[in-house]
C-alpha cells in the first residue's frame, strides 16, 4: 500500500489527496504495527534493533503463505526479509509525507526508526560468504523475496552499493527464467521445479521452486533503481542495454504467449462465449483504448 501511493504521488503529484483522505490512515498503521498485533496469532512487534518481527510457527504472514492441516510447507516467521524491507520502505514513505505536510514529530519519529532498522538490516540480513540476502533470521535459503530490499522507492539496501549488485546478480544467475523467478534455488534440497499432481503435491511444490510471473516486476524495478544509482557513464550504459534486452526478451516472450500458445487461446475462446453480449462489447472498448494509447 505504502509503495504504490508512492507510485500514485509520482504520476499524479497529488498530495492533496493523500494528506485528506490516507495520511492519518498511514500513520496509524505505522503506529500498530510498532505497538504490536497479536490478533489471530500475527505475533507482529517492532523489535529492539529496528526490524519487524511476524508471524510464528503456525501463522503464516507472507505471500508463501501454504498450509496443509498442521504442516506450514515454507516457515517464514520471526525477522523475514521482504517483511523489513517494506517496513523501512513504509517509514520512509511516511516521513516525506509527514515532511511535507509538516508533522515534524510523526517525521522525526520514522526517521529515527527507519535508520535503526537499516542499520540491523544489513548486519543481520546478508550474509558476506554467500552474497545474499538470507529469506529470514532462521532460514539462509536463496529466494527472490530478497528483490523486496533493492525495488522499492525507498530501498534499504542501496542499489549502488556492493551488497545490492551482489544480491541482484545472484537472483540473476540462480532464479531469473523467461516467464519468472524460481521460488527456490534449484541446488536447494527442498527444491520441486514442477507444479503438478494432486492437492498436496501441488501445494508442496507451490513456493518450492515452481516460477512465479508477478516477480519479474520486483525485478525490473530492482533493475531500474540499479541503472539509476550507476554514476559511471560507461557501466551505466551496459546496464541499460542489458536491460533493453531483459525488457525485449519479456515483451516477446508474453507476446507468444498470449497469441501462440494453444492453451490461452483455447481457454480464451471457451470464456468468450459464456459472457455477455455487453461484457464483450466492453472488453473490446478497454483493448481498442490500449491499442490507441
Amino acid at each position: 500500500m505504502f509503495e504504490q501511493i508512492n507510485k500514485y504521488i509520482e504520476c499524479t503529484d497529488d498530495y492533496e489527496f493523500i494528506k485528506d483522505e490516507i495520511f492519518d490512515k498511514l500513520t496509524n498503521i505505522i503506529e500498530h504495527y510498532a505497538n504490536g498485533i497479536y490478533f489471530d496469532d500475527n505475533n507482529i512487534y517492532l523489535d529492539k534493533d529496528g526490524l519487524l518481527v511476524s508471524g510464528t510457527e503456525t501463522t503464516q504472514n507472507t505471500w508463501m503463505d501454504v498450509r496443509i492441516g498442521d504442516l506450514v510447507v515454507t516457515p517464514r516467521y520471526g525477522k523475514v526479509v521482504e517483511i523489513n524491507a517494506l517496513w523501512y520502505n513504509a517509514l520512509k514513505t511516511l516521513e516525506r509525507l509527514a515532511s511535507v505536510y509538516k508533522e515534524t514529530d510523526v517525521e522525526e519519529k520514522c526517521k529515527e526508526m527507519a535508520k535503526k532498522c537499516k542499520v540491523s538490516f544489513s548486519k543481520k540480513f546478508y550474509n558476506k560468504e554467500k552474497g545474499y540476502l538470507i529469506d529470514t533470521l532462521l532460514s539462509d535459503k536463496l529466494r527472490p523475496n530478497q528483490l523486496f530490499a533493492i525495488s522499492t522507492t525507498y530501498p534499504i539496501i542501496n542499489p549502488s552499493s556492493e551488497m545490492a549488485k551482489n544480491v541482484f546478480e545472484i537472483v540473476t544467475k540462480k532464479l531469473l527464467l523467461k516467464r519468472g523467478l524460481r521460488t527456490l534455488d534449484k541446488d536447494d534440497k527442498d527444491y520441486i521445479p514442477v507444479y503438478e499432481g494432486d492437492s498436496f503435491k501441488r501445494d508442496m511444490s507451490y513456493h518450492q521452486g515452481v516460477s512465479w510471473v508477478w516477480l519479474l516486476g520486483l525485478y525490473n524495478d530492482a533493475f531500474k533503481n540499479i541503472i539509476k544509482s550507476e554514476k559511471t557513464k560507461s557501466k551505466k550504459s551496459e546496464l541499460e542495454k542489458q536491460y533493453k534486452k531483459f525488457v525485449d526478451d519479456v515483451k516477446t516472450t508474453f507476446k507468444s504467449e498470449l497469441y501462440k500458445r494453444e492453451c490461452v487461446r483455447k481457454y480464451f475462446g471457451t470464456i468468450w462465449f459464456k459472457i455477455s453480449i455487453q461484457t464483450r462489447r466492453n472488453i473490446c472498448t478497454g483493448l481498442e483504448y490500449f491499442r490507441n494509447y
